[in-house]
């Protein structure tokens, strides 16, 4: 039986536990599998949680007839016994059937963010550019909550489909008439409802659509607090999200206008079905042809019927918002990766030179190598390239949304065309993945690696550190393999002391979540000696003393060298302080190199180097370095294990 958690292989070597991303439907029948048979013990107590209701009515009649008209009280009393031992049972079941439907929905709600998760490890830094990250987090919160209640409402509907069938058998045995008359009430309350269940289903569609992008503005705005504070920003953007906010507002109101609808036409049924059955049930008691306890016993059906009525009508619903969530689950999970395993993969050669073809690079190895370029993003995309993280594109972030404005038939086609360029998206991933990526170790090419180990020998850390609740220790050293010299060693590294003077509790001390209660000098030094830490074979690093001040950046400049000594470092910067103790500069002009040497040789020979460099160099007289930075020991009193023990 599936428990809680749900133990989720997606996206791993296991190709058969992957979610079924057909369509909206296989996707919810894929959820239903997952429960395995928790879902079927669901069912199964419900069944017997209803009991009373199913045979309640009949029992009642049965007393009635042979107790009180049949003036035996020994009959009178055996049925009320039955009836109570009965009623006894159910009200058990009933609070073992809430624990398995509860099981049921937490099972559904956090496998569906399992998968999520997976997916977004699986793609990394792909997904949100294909993806808006508010889409991503509406999947993983409200639509894995729509997913359980689908889920809880499946388990009540099968139950009550039994039920309901028992209940007409019951009544047809009392009377033919009035069975016939159970038996064509549920389907007569699906054909009334299902004209509105269109609209209800657009409506909800666009509220979950105005929603995913509320929450991207979110998202944003929190993102960002920090620099729309400095420009002034924070009404234009509050403003914004109050527009949507109150387009949400409308959507879900007009939603909820259509689910009233629905619902009203099923109370409106039910209560005709019920007069109905009063009416047929009393004259076929006038004529002789029912008793007063088997009348009594049809208008306690008549009653109890009124909730599986209320439950197709509420499965109506639910479904409605399962698919509207499944087809953007979809768009999410259908994503596939766009790096394919080798087909004859080769290692890495250790201490072999690097070399980018597009940009005609060449990494000694070994040495501490920085780039300079007037645009930034050319020394940005270089990083990306030497890490094998795919460029940006333009055009690669899916559409999961629908123009509010279409319907019917066009939205079926605009959906069957996106459905189309997904899948033609893919097939240039996979081609693109199939070529050589231009960057060789030696003379192996990079696309020619398992990623994974290339995500071992190199370690790209760029300009947007990325840092999460937590321990210090845990963000310094997330596998828990550090020594306490070697965490001493990064601290010292990166000139981080204040960054560990700032968290109560030293190594032990709490994070807020992305290092909110850090400077962004801080949180950047953070990073850099969370890179200097893993020591790696080759470590690419991207301006990683812009947010840090002169004095610091010296101090960082001047101990990073000793820090990776033997080791390949990769350095995009154009600050001086850091160039002055690079073992070789390299000029980066429209993508390509057009110059390599020492600083001081570039900075008097080369115009064009000095033209990007001198900007800084007034920044760069500062004070010598202070006199620990000849050995990475810290003056600092840490609570901190043994000197052997792992940090």
């Amino acid at each position: 039986m599936q428990d809680f958690p749900p133990e989720i292989r997606a996206y791993s070597a296991r190709d058969d536990a992957a979610p079924d991303t057909r369509s909206p439907r296989h996707f919810l029948w894929w959820m239903i599998r997952l429960e395995g048979t928790l879902a079927l013990a669901g069912v199964g107590i419900a069944l017997v949680w209803m009991l009373p209701q199913v045979l309640g009515p009949w029992l009642v009649g049965r007393a009635i007839d042979d107790g009180i008209v049949g003036g035996d009280s020994g009959a009178f009393l055996q049925w009320v016994l039955v009836l109570l031992a009965i009623t006894v049972v159910g009200g058990l079941s009933g609070t073992v059937y809430h624990t398995v439907i509860v099981r049921e929905w937490l099972v559904a709600l956090y496998g569906t963010t399992k998968l999520v998760t997976r997916k977004t490890l699986q793609l990394g830094h792909i997904l949100p550019r294909r993806t808006p990250t508010g889409e991503v987090l509406s999947v993983s919160g409200s639509d894995s909550d729509q997913f359980g209640g689908f889920i809880e409402i499946v388990t009540r509907a099968l139950s009550e489909v039994v039920a309901f069938l028992c209940v007409a058998a019951i009544v047809l045995t009392i009377s033919p008439t009035m069975g016939v008359l159970v038996l064509l009430s549920a389907p007569l309350l699906v054909l009334c409802g299902m004209p509105l269940l269109r609209p209800m289903q657009r409506w909800q569609g666009i509220e979950r659509s105005r929603n995913s992008e509320l929450t991207s503005q979110a998202t944003d705005i929190v993102g960002g607090l920090r620099i729309l504070r400095g420009i002034g920003g924070e009404n234009t953007f509050g403003g914004n999200y109050a527009r949507q906010s109150q387009r949400v507002r409308q959507s879900g109101v007009s939603a909820g206008s259509w689910q009233a609808a629905v619902e009203a036409v099923g109370v409106l049924l039910s209560g005709i079905f019920v007069v109905a059955l009063m009416w047929v049930g009393v004259r076929e008691v006038i004529n002789g042809q029912l008793s007063v306890g088997q009348l009594i016993s049809i208008l306690g059906y008549g009653l109890f019927l009124i909730q599986p009525m209320r439950t197709f009508v509420e499965f109506a619903q639910k479904m409605t918002r399962a698919v509207v969530s499944a087809r953007k689950a979809i768009a999410v999970l259908e994503q596939r990766p766009p790096w394919l395993p080798p087909t004859a993969p080769q290692t890495l050669p250790h201490d072999a030179p690097i070399t980018d073809d597009a940009s005609g690079l060449v990494v000694t190895p070994g040495l501490l190598t920085m780039v300079v370029s007037g645009v930034p993003d050319d020394s940005a995309a270089l990083a990306d390239r030497l890490g094998r993280y795919l460029p940006e594109e333009q055009d690669a972030r899916i559409a999961l949304e629908l123009p509010e404005d279409l319907k019917g038939r066009a939205a079926r086609r605009e959906r069957a065309r996106r459905v189309i360029a997904r899948a033609e998206q893919a097939v240039r991933d996979e081609e693109r993945a199939r070529q050589a990526w231009g960057v060789r170790v030696g003379d192996v090419d990079l696309g020619a690696v398992e990623l994974p180990e290339v995500r071992s020998h190199i370690l790209v850390s760029d300009t947007s550190p990325h840092l999460f609740a937590g321990t210090l220790r845990s963000a310094v050293d997330p596998h828990g393999r550090l020594s306490r010299e070697a965490a001493e060693a990064a601290l010292w590294a990166a000139s981080a002391d204040d960054v560990f003077d700032a968290v109560p509790g030293g190594w032990a001390g709490e994070l807020d979540e992305r290092g909110r209660g850090l400077s962004g000098g801080q949180r950047q030094r953070l990073v850099l000696m969370r890179a200097l830490a893993a020591d790696p074979e080759v470590l690419v690093l991207v301006e990683p003393t812009s947010a840090v001040d002169a004095h610091t950046e010296a101090r960082i400049a001047a101990r990073l060298g000793r820090a990776r000594q033997g080791r390949t470092t990769v350095v995009m910067t154009a600050s001086p302080l850091l160039l002055h103790h690079a073992d070789e500069v390299v000029l980066l002009q429209d993508g390509q190199v057009t110059a390599r040497g020492t600083h001081t040789d570039l900075l008097a020979e080369h115009s064009a180097y000095r033209s990007v460099v001198v900007r800084g160099e007034e920044s760069a007289t500062i004070d010598p370095p202070e006199p620990d930075d000849t050995h990475p020991e810290t003056h600092r009193q840490m609570t901190r294990p043994a000197p052997q023990e792992v940090l």
